[in-house]
């Protein structure tokens, strides 16, 4: 008897501990990185309103992105992967028509962090999902 509640335990154990399978297929890119600021004189006359029409506030993890970058497939919402941070920022901006291969990380209104950031050049990984993928829409 007891071996059988142990046995019992342990497949509910395992049940519990199914593998989420990801919905992405994550593709590679190497950018530019720049951070900006939802300032007047950095984007608009309502720099809290990106692109998309999403209210941004600070602490939102989101990016813009270089118009050439939304027909690779990075595209309204998109999930996107960092090189050297942990979060998974979304698409919510574009940036203007001149710039190329190139984000932008949202940094709210602080201003000194996003001097401090700088330039950098680094990969992306931005998720396609496998849906989007397998239909050849995206590749």
């Amino acid at each position: 008897m007891r071996y059988l509640k142990f046995f019992l335990l342990f497949m509910v154990i395992v049940s519990c501990k199914k593998k989420i399978e990801d919905p992405y297929v994550w593709k590679e890119l190497e950018v530019k990185v720049t951070a900006y600021n939802s300032l007047k004189y950095q984007t608009s006359s309502n720099p809290s309103i990106a692109a998309w029409g999403d209210s941004l506030k600070p602490g939102m993890k989101c990016i813009a992105v270089s118009r050439d970058l939304i027909e690779l497939g990075l595209t309204y919402n998109t999930p996107v992967k960092i090189e050297g941070l942990d979060s998974i920022y979304l698409v919510k901006d574009k940036m203007h028509r001149r710039k190329k291969n190139q984000i932008d990380i949202y940094m709210g209104v602080d201003v000194k962090k996003a001097k401090a950031w700088g330039v950098k050049r680094l990969k992306i990984y931005y998720g396609v999902l496998k849906t989007e993928f397998s239909n050849n829409s995206i590749h």
